[in-house]
């Protein structure tokens, strides 16, 4: 069954792709949530007209991607967390806490665009996070894990 996707869906499209899945998730999950519509024609030609008018915000849109993406491979980031013995943190750092010190560099990217790539970190040492922030712009960062003595 052809669906046209409402928003983004981990591993199935973006917004606005047209997709095929199996007629059961599409009536069973997403129609019901409002994640997707059914890829009728006359919904195939409202997709169309609304992309060509949407060409134009589009390219503005991934120009500021891309001039986020080129600031954020200059920057340098490091986290501090407390460590213990074996430079083990108490506890660990995922992508929300990532997401925070981003933020307080002037970089607001949702959590659900960076995905660190061994999941969450436990200890101290250089790491690499993937970041999404448009469809067709994605960067890698860079960033350190410094350990916060305690007494």
């Amino acid at each position: 069954m052809e669906i046209i996707l409402k928003s983004d869906v981990e591993n199935l499209g973006y917004k606005d792709d047209v997709v095929s899945v199996k007629n059961g998730y599409a009536r069973n999950y997403l129609i019901p949530k409002g994640i997707a519509e059914m890829a009728t024609p006359g919904a195939k030609k409202m997709l169309e007209e609304n992309l060509k008018q949407r060409a134009h915000k589009e390219a503005k849109l991934i120009e500021e991607a891309k001039k986020t993406a080129e600031q954020l491979k200059d920057l340098e980031l490091k986290l501090t967390a407390k460590v213990g013995k074996g430079n083990k943190l108490f506890g660990s750092i995922n992508n929300a806490n990532l997401a925070e010190a981003l933020a307080s560099r002037g970089h607001q990217i949702e959590r659900k665009y960076i995905q660190i790539q061994g999941g969450t970190v436990k200890a101290t040492g250089p790491y690499k996070a993937h970041i999404r922030l448009h469809r067709e712009v994605n960067v890698e960062l860079d960033f350190e894990v410094v350990g916060e003595k305690t007494a």
